[in-house]
């Protein structure tokens, strides 16, 4: 037996200028969030791949197929109502961020790391004002505590529709600072993807490819990419 789905009820998807900014109508009905706020977005460009996530649907509806649609309804019914938590939480990363921690061995990894780390680490202290300090092996260490309060600062800057995309780029890569990098295109977010699998590439690189490993890490691929997708777009606040 196929699992139940809700049926396409709509002939057109379409955007509309609201008061909040652009929203979503079906058949010139606004859509809600699952928790039945008005899905509202702040970008026209945002609020068009809705409606073609909506358009596009066959008699079936896969929210598989909408990720648009989530990250929105996620920034409205959840990081909205608990800013500071989701806030915090992503902040807590600056003091455990990935590219601070090393290997001692391999010296190809190690390498490895310096090289690609590194220039993100010097960027954040520049850029950020934020300068992360490396440490080798996996026990935690400190940071600098201004370092880290600047970095929260910035955190709780950002705003809900931003926190929730920034969410999956921070998570999934397990780095504030890859975060932070995506959010100011300061690589090719290719690049920022295999910064935060260094590590992960070089054990394959040594025992093979394990397949069910590669289909989780593409996976999450995916979903880092569209969370960098969602953020540039939140950017584009043309309203023709």
């Amino acid at each position: 037996m196929s699992e139940w789905a809700p049926k396409r009820f709509w002939t057109s998807a379409d955007t509309q200028a609201t008061e909040q900014g652009f929203g979503i109508v079906l058949d010139g009905r606004p859509v809600r969030t699952p928790a039945k706020a008005l899905l509202n977005v702040p970008s026209r460009a945002v609020a068009v791949k809705i409606a073609a996530e909506f358009e596009a649907q066959k008699d079936r509806i896969d929210p598989r197929t909408m990720p648009f649609t989530r990250t929105a309804n996620a920034a409205i019914d959840k990081v909205a109502v608990q800013h500071a938590d989701v806030a915090d939480m992503l902040a807590d990363y600056g003091d455990s961020d990935l590219l601070c921690y090393r290997a001692d061995a391999p010296e190809d990894l190690v390498a490895r790391q310096a090289e690609v780390w590194d220039p993100l680490l010097d960027w954040a202290g520049q850029a950020l004002n934020a300068r992360l300090a490396t440490r080798v092996g996996v026990m935690h260490a400190p940071q600098d505590p201004g370092a880290v309060s600047e970095l929260r600062r910035r955190v709780h800057a950002l705003d809900a529709f931003e926190l929730a995309a920034f969410h999956d780029l921070v998570a999934i890569s397990g780095s504030l600072v890859i975060g932070f990098a995506a959010k100011a295109s300061v690589k090719p977010i290719e690049d920022l993807w295999t910064a935060s699998r260094i590590d992960e590439i070089w054990q394959q690189e040594q025992w093979g490819e394990d397949e069910e490993a590669a289909e989780m890490a593409e996976h999450k691929k995916a979903a880092f990419l569209h969370a960098n997708e969602f953020l540039r777009l939140l950017n584009e606040h043309s309203s023709v």
